[in-house]
């Protein structure tokens, strides 16, 4: 159980390789993940298969919080690293919002291009604040 943070990060880079394949072959993340032959940390799966789920409503909120900036027009892995952060925003309330963040932050500056860190970080900001408010 020490291991948590870490497993988790892992399941967040594993979910985000394959949602990205999943966009690139146009099938849905679960598609993808049913056709693995060795299922994957059940937590990749239930990232994969909660943005695939509810990706509508994860793309509306990111809609609204990326203004000028529409969806499908966003580079793909940002838009992926995003779409499992606010899934985890909206359905895994155990994850503190400042580490749903900070990690997507990493992958976003990982993966992704150098101003990717400080978008991403942007407009999940705007979405936690109105997903968990609070203090």
């Amino acid at each position: 159980m020490a291991d948590i943070g870490g497993s988790r990060r892992n399941a967040r880079e594993r979910a985000l390789s394959l949602l990205y394949e999943a966009e690139m072959k146009h099938l849905s993340g679960s598609q993808v993940v049913a056709e693995l032959a060795v299922a994957p940390d059940p937590y990749v799966v239930r990232l994969v298969r909660g943005v695939s789920e509810h990706e509508a409503s994860i793309d509306q909120l990111l809609a609204r919080a990326a203004v000028g900036w529409e969806v499908q027009r966003m580079a793909m892995v940002d838009r992926s690293v995003m779409r499992i952060a606010v899934y985890e925003l909206l359905e895994q309330p155990e994850v503190p919002t400042a580490v749903v963040l900070d990690e997507a932050v990493e992958l976003a500056k990982r993966f992704s291009t150098d101003q990717s860190g400080g978008f991403v970080n942007g407009v999940l900001a705007t979405i936690a604040r109105e997903v968990r408010p609070g203090p």
